[in-house]
């Protein structure tokens, strides 16, 4: 909703330069540090594949991040969060400068995306409250043209200065171009302070409002349709996998359960991917790789990669636990409350999704597969309740990982597979103590029926 005074007002001129410029630093980052990769790599020895994990933090955290600037937009005002943010992203860039690491680089990186993810949807958002509709299309062409030529230019521009002053330097200009953006519009709400006002839209907490805005069909509908946009070009067969699971999953008529429809899909799967392997130049050690992994081999990049991955997925499943746990154990009640069911299972697979593929390039598919299905099964012959169930799993994984890996070094054995029959050992014991052990406890404890009277 505009004030009322915002379509009488003269439209704020150097404001929406400033917040065009903004915004072409922050669309030149998306794809600055593409042509610097080979750079990179000669600068901290590495493989051109492991320094695209600083393109890869940044791209992640731009995507993640957007999410959480809005509702501090709306409390403190657009503009003031999009000055913060240049200055910020400015010293993230500084520490990209600087970085005498490729994780260092990678950090730095991820921190920018952090900041810069903030700077052109905030900017949208305030022409919205402060541009009157008549005059708003025009304004937004006017605005959109910093980033267009940020997205046009910035790959070709980091190429240029990389190959003329070094990869450095690329960092040191974006740094000069955000907080000259920043310092400008922090001059400009001095002498305005009308347009750094908050909007007043704030409505309860950031998640509350989250939810309030996914309970919308369109939304959601949106949400979908840009999920699979982005599966088609950078997961395709991931977020296939999700849907397949999603739909299955809500099928009326159970036959097959989900578990096992999840196990056929994944045997399949890794079974067609060593046929694709099998006519490779090094088929023979692809295939062991895909097999059981090279868990001794990974290096720090993967383990940082790795862990921003799951740190994210563990975040997103700390936020929206009451969903999951709805759809997991009362999908009946979860819809009839209206919740959309549907969306969620897809969330769920997603993410689940995301765990596995990347850590079968760790571990290979057995040890994957052993870890998904193990520890669970122990935990079940063992308890019942939710916190126990966690309890034991965890346990269990954690000493057979340290069983394998123990065995592995002294006997010279295979990692993976050592850790995979260590899970194995570990499956049978518990089997056998809840086939025999438990059920004489309850034989003992049954208490006995007193004799019929005469």
């Amino acid at each position: 909703m505009i004030p009322p005074a915002a379509a009488s007002r003269p439209l704020p001129t150097l404001a929406i330069a400033l917040l065009s410029v903004a915004a072409f630093a922050s669309a030149a980052n998306m794809r600055v540090i593409d042509p610097l990769l080979v750079q990179l790599a000669a600068s901290f020895d590495v493989s051109v594949g492991a320094a695209s994990i600083a393109a890869t933090a940044f791209l992640f955290a731009n995507g993640v991040f957007v999410l959480v600037h809005g509702p501090f937009g709306d409390r403190y005002g657009k503009m003031p969060v999009v000055a913060i943010a240049c200055i910020t992203a400015a010293l993230c860039c500084v520490l990209s400068a600087l970085a005498a690491s490729l994780g260092w680089l990678t950090l730095a990186r991820f921190l920018t995306g952090v900041t810069g993810s903030a700077i052109i949807p905030l900017s949208i958002a305030w022409l919205g409250d402060n541009v009157s509709y008549e005059r708003r299309q025009a304004t937004l062409a006017r605005f959109l043209t910093g980033q267009t030529l940020g997205l046009m230019t910035g790959a070709a521009l980091g190429g240029a200065i990389g190959d003329w002053l070094g990869w450095r330097s690329v960092f040191w200009v974006l740094a000069a171009i955000y907080i000259a953006a920043g310092g400008a519009l922090f001059a400009v709400m001095r002498a305005r302070p009308d347009l750094a006002r908050a909007s007043g839209h704030s409505q309860g907490s950031m998640i509350g409002q989250m939810l309030r805005v996914l309970r919308r069909r369109w939304v959601i509908t949106v949400v979908l349709v840009v999920a699979l946009e982005g599966g088609t070009f950078w997961g395709a067969f991931t977020f296939v996998g999700a849907i397949i699971f999603t739909m299955t999953r809500n099928a009326e008529h159970h036959h097959v359960p989900q578990e096992a429809l999840i196990g056929i899909v994944y045997v399949v799967a890794a079974a067609a991917g060593i046929l694709l392997l099998s006519n490779s130049a090094e088929g023979t050690e692809e295939l062991r790789r895909t097999l059981i992994g090279d868990v001794l081999l990974v290096t720090k990049q993967q383990v940082w990669r790795t862990f921003a991955l799951y740190v994210g997925v563990a975040a997103v499943h700390f936020m929206f636990r009451r969903k999951f746990f709805a759809i997991s154990f009362e999908p009946g009640l979860a819809e009839a409350s209206g919740m959309a069911v549907l969306w969620w299972d897809f969330l769920f697979y997603v993410l689940f999704g995301l765990v596995v593929t990347s850590f079968v390039q760790i571990g290979g598919v057995l040890l994957v597969f052993s870890y998904l299905i193990v520890p669970a099964v122990c935990a079940n012959f063992l308890a019942n309740k939710l916190s126990s169930l966690l309890i034991i799993g965890w346990i269990t994984a954690t000493v057979a990982s340290v069983v394998g890996l123990y065995s592995s070094y002294r006997l010279d054995l295979p990692t993976g597979a050592a850790i995979v029959c260590a899970l194995g050992t570990a499956l049978l014991l518990v089997g056998l103590y809840a086939r025999f052990f438990r059920k004489q406890v309850a034989l003992n404890t049954e208490p006995v029926p007193k004799a019929a009277p005469h």
